[in-house]
């Protein structure tokens, strides 16, 4: 086999193995509802309850501007919820949902 066909098929297995490691996803399945990008983050809470971690998006400590209201200056939060084996990092833009992301842990 030429020396590129393997390369790709290196590439090929090395992307199989890491996609069952993450998943992004524009939506989840919380029992028999539905969490979308687009939702807002009062419909996240209401899914799955309160966050065990929050973390501002991009934030830098003393970094932040002025009228923010404790936000980091990108605006974006990302909610890190444990269940079931996996880790959920749901992203909140000016209050919407814009990622959903799932992990093994």
């Amino acid at each position: 086999m030429p020396h590129r066909m393997w390369v790709f098929v290196l590439f090929g297995f090395a992307w199989i193995a890491c996609a069952g490691v993450a998943q992004a996803s524009d939506s989840l399945r919380v029992g028999n509802r539905l969490l979308m990008v687009g939702d807002t983050a009062a419909h996240v809470q209401e899914l799955l309850g309160r966050p065990s971690y929050r973390a501002h998006r991009g934030s830098s400590r003393g970094r932040h501007r002025r009228g923010t209201r404790g936000r980091s200056s990108s605006g974006g939060q990302r909610w890190q919820y444990r269940r079931d084996g996996h880790v959920i990092v749901v992203t909140i833009v000016d209050g919407l949902v814009t990622d959903i992301d799932e992990r093994r842990s």
